[in-house]
């Protein structure tokens, strides 16, 4: 069996490591496949960081967590709502059911007939990907909000310095 967990990972946080950490612990034969959206946006305020840095931060995350069955793919997005459900199951390896708490995922995958849960998030005011981005922009605290390896990672790429550089207002 294989769930399916879609995100922008942008960037990945403690939050979605506590999610597939938890799916992993309660379906510990189920592989996860981590769908990486909007995997051609990137250098933006709202999705700065590449798919490959996503695909990265990823790895990281989860080998510092010693987390094995998961599979993390980049999706670019169709701005299709009615096919985006069957476009993701042409797309990935074949998936059982897919884990959600994004409404609008929900209704596109029920509506094709998949079954949909919702995983327990965990510390949901801290651990959001806008959270993040803010605290980066605005330089301030965000290092504990992300696994240490992700952290390190975004330092060396220069992560913070992006964000507040493409977020600069424009003359």
């Amino acid at each position: 069996m294989t769930g399916l967990i879609v995100g922008r990972f942008q960037p990945f946080h403690r939050g979605h490591l506590a999610v597939v950490t938890a799916l992993r612990s309660a379906h510990p034969s189920q592989a996860l496949v981590l769908a990486v959206g909007s995997a051609q946006e990137s250098f933006t305020a709202e999705n700065p960081f590449t798919a490959g840095e996503r695909l990265e931060m990823i790895q990281l995350a989860l080998e510092e967590a010693h987390v094995e069955g998961c599979q993390a793919i980049p999706v670019p997005d169709i701005h299709q709502h009615a096919q985006w459900a069957a476009y993701l199951r042409g797309l990935l390896p074949s998936f059982d059911v897919v884990y959600t708490n994004n409404p609008l995922t929900r209704v596109l995958f029920e509506r094709d007939g998949l079954r949909v849960e919702s995983p327990a998030l965990v510390d949901r005011h801290r651990w959001q990907g806008t959270v993040v981005r803010q605290l980066m922009r605005d330089g301030g605290s965000w290092k504990d909000l992300v696994p240490p390896g992700v952290a390190g990672y975004l330092e060396r790429i220069g992560g913070p310095e992006r964000l507040r550089r493409i977020s600069a207002p424009r003359d």
